[in-house]
């Protein structure tokens, strides 16, 4: 996949890999392969990075996945090409989740713009976030967002009740000795590491509704106080089906964007959705199926996230698996 000699076509197709890619996942799992065809790119789910305790059923997984198909189809489009998307398109191959192709020329909004600038620049922010309400402008904003990829954002008014159960989760999985054998697996301290956590050197405070401590064994760590009245979301879906766990990565990874455009950081609190039962409750409160909790709000940049090289991530057109249940049209 050496870009040098490539033509436009595939240049274009290893930028958009490139931006797919940044999109955020569980744990730095970045649990996504993609195939290059002439014309497109097969997103697949790499089964080998999904974390079997806190999601055995892969469905942050795909999540994730659906983030990084966001921000492949976003480089398409502002690249004036119209990002085609079918997905899950073979049922005998379930962890084929897309396949996108090149459509015709597209002139790109400048909202499609704006959150394609952001890709680069979005980063999870774990870290404490001021005290100062976000303007109704900006949440509507975060809401339609959520609402054009087929999701919906829910701002609950008993917020109190959903930072209850983050906290509820957080003390049920820290009593779990294989979640936290996978936790350890998944954080580090290596500068050379393409994948995972590094372990932070200062731990989450006391507080309503913090971040996942990626390094609970390590007690020597000074602690920062985080804010005590924490602006919460939660992504919801009606229903729990793959493409619906799909649209909903697509509507985060969107969501996410726009929230960097308005200026706001974001931490993602997945605990309260790997717990059945929290998430059961959890459920009941936004009445849909809720996909991941946001913590929202102003804040300081973190370190980025580094990530996987596209040698690692991408096979070239040669190597791109034949799928006998595509239509003539969709195979040329």
């Amino acid at each position: 996949m050496n870009p040098l000699g490539a033509t436009a076509t595939e240049r274009l197709l290893l930028r958009a890999v490139s931006a797919a890619s940044r999109a955020p996942s569980v744990y730095n799992t970045q649990p996504w392969r993609f195939l290059l065809g002439d014309d497109g790119v097969d997103l697949w789910l790499d089964l080998d990075r999904v974390l079997p305790v806190i999601d055995p059923d892969a469905r942050e997984a795909r999540l994730s996945c659906g983030a990084a198909l966001y921000n492949l189809c976003l480089v398409i489009a502002v690249s004036c090409r119209a990002p085609l998307v079918e997905p899950l398109p073979d049922s005998a191959h379930p962890d084929l989740l897309a396949t996108v192709r090149l459509g015709g020329a597209h002139t790109p909004s400048a909202d499609e713009l704006a959150l394609e600038r952001a890709v680069e620049r979005r980063q999870t922010n774990r870290r404490p976030f001021l005290d100062r309400p976000i303007p109704t402008a900006a949440r509507s904003a975060l809401v339609r967002a959520a609402n054009d990829e087929g999701a919906w954002l829910a701002f609950p008014h008993a917020a109190g009740q959903v930072a209850a159960l983050v906290q509820r989760a957080d003390h049920i999985q820290g009593q779990d000795p294989a979640y936290l054998a996978e936790l350890r697996e998944w954080t580090h301290q290596d500068g050379n590491r393409r994948d995972g956590v590094r372990a932070p050197a200062r731990a989450p405070a006391a507080g309503i509704a913090v971040p996942r401590d990626f390094a609970p064994h390590r007690r020597d760590r000074r602690s920062d106080p985080f804010e005590t009245d924490p602006q919460l979301a939660v992504l919801v879906t009606r229903t729990d089906t793959a493409r619906s766990q799909l649209n909903a990565g697509r509507a985060l990874q969107r969501v996410l964007l726009s929230a960097e455009v308005a200026g706001l950081a974001v931490s993602p609190l997945s605990q309260p959705v790997e717990v059945p039962e929290v998430r059961a409750a959890l459920a009941e409160l936004v009445g849909g199926a809720p996909q991941l909790v946001l913590r929202l709000g102003y804040g300081y940049p973190g370190a980025p996230t580094p990530r996987r090289p596209l040698s690692a991530v991408a096979a070239p057109a040669a190597r791109r698996i034949h799928n006998p249940r595509r239509s003539e049209t969709d195979a040329s």
